[in-house]
C-alpha cells in the first residue's frame, strides 16, 4: 500500500535525485486514489507537474511495471505495486503480531489487524478468541470502510480530501445500524480523530460490535488493530476493551517507529 497523497508539489529545493523520487512518488500516490486510472493531463493537474515531466515519469515507472498503460490510454498502478504492497503487509503483520497476541491474552477476545487496500480494509492477520462464541473473519477478506471499526479508524487517520476520494457516492446499508449519510459519517470521523477510537455497533454485521484504532508511521496510517466482540457482551466489557486496545496501540506505534518497548 502506498501512502495517500498530501502535498504533491514535489521536489522543490531538493537535489535532483531526491526531486525525481519525490515526483515519481506523487504520481504513484495520485494513481492510488484513482483505481480507474488517470490520463496524463489529469495526472499533471493533480501533481502540479508539467505534462512533459509526467510523461517521462510514467514511461520510467512503466518499464519497472510500477505503472501500466492499457489501450484506453489511462495510466494505472502496475503489477509490481501489488507485489510490493503484499510484501509490506506481510512485514507489518509479522512485526505487530506480538502486540496482537498480548492483546488477545488480556481480553480473551479476537484481535484483527487490517490495512487500507484501495477503498476497502483488508484483514492481514488475526488472533482468534479462545471462546466458542467469538467473532472471526478470513485473512485476506476485504471490508467496507464506512461501517467497520477498522475502516473508520483508517479513514479518520487520513486527510479530508483522501476520505472524500475513497468513499463511494452511496454508502451501502448492510444493517439497520449502518451509517448511510456521508455528512453523519464525516462527523463521526471527526470525533474519531479526537479520541483515536472508532466503533462499529452492529453496523456491518448484526450481532457483532467492534472498536478499532489506527496505527500510523509518520503522517499516514500503516494499519488498524480492532477487537470484534459478540454484541451481547460488548456493553459489559467495552471500557476494558478500550483501555487494553489503547495501550496495545501505543506499543504498536513504538514498534513501528523502532523505539524500545
Amino acid at each position: 500500500m502506498l501512502s495517500v497523497m498530501r502535498n504533491t508539489t514535489a521536489g522543490a529545493g531538493r537535489p535532483a535525485g531526491v526531486q525525481s523520487i519525490a515526483r515519481a512518488a506523487a504520481v504513484l500516490r495520485a494513481l492510488e486514489r484513482s483505481p480507474g486510472g488517470l490520463g496524463i493531463t489529469e495526472l499533471a493537474a493533480i501533481t502540479e507537474l508539467p505534462k512533459s515531466t509526467v510523461h517521462r515519469i510514467v514511461a520510467a515507472l512503466a518499464e519497472e511495471e510500477l505503472l501500466s498503460r492499457p489501450d484506453d490510454g489511462r495510466v494505472r498502478l502496475g503489477p509490481a505495486v501489488s507485489r510490493l504492497g503484499a510484501a509490506a503487509h506481510e512485514a507489518v503483520a509479522e512485526h505487530l503480531r506480538p502486540v496482537l497476541i498480548e492483546l488477545r491474552r488480556e481480553l480473551d477476545e479476537t484481535v484483527d489487524l487490517s490495512v487500507l487496500d484501495g477503498a476497502a480494509a483488508r484483514f492481514i492477520d488475526q488472533v482468534p478468541a479462545p471462546r466458542r462464541l467469538r467473532a472471526t473473519s478470513s485473512i485476506g477478506e476485504l471490508f467496507p470502510l464506512h461501517c467497520t471499526a477498522n475502516g473508520k479508524a483508517l479513514l479518520a487517520a487520513l486527510p479530508d480530501e483522501a476520505v472524500e476520494a475513497l468513499l463511494p457516492p452511496r454508502l451501502a446499508q448492510l444493517t439497520p445500524q449502518t451509517i448511510t449519510s456521508r455528512a453523519k459519517l464525516l462527523e463521526e470521523l471527526a470525533q474519531v480523530r479526537q479520541t483515536g477510537l472508532a466503533f462499529d455497533r452492529e453496523e456491518h454485521t448484526l450481532g457483532i460490535a467492534a472498536v478499532g484504532v489506527a496505527i500510523a508511521a509518520g503522517e499516514d496510517p500503516v494499519a488498524a488493530i480492532s477487537v470484534p466482540v459478540p454484541a451481547q457482551r460488548f456493553g459489559e466489557i467495552e471500557a476494558e476493551v478500550v483501555a487494553a486496545l489503547t495501550a496495545a496501540a501505543s506499543r504498536a506505534r513504538k514498534l513501528l517507529s523502532g523505539a524500545a518497548t
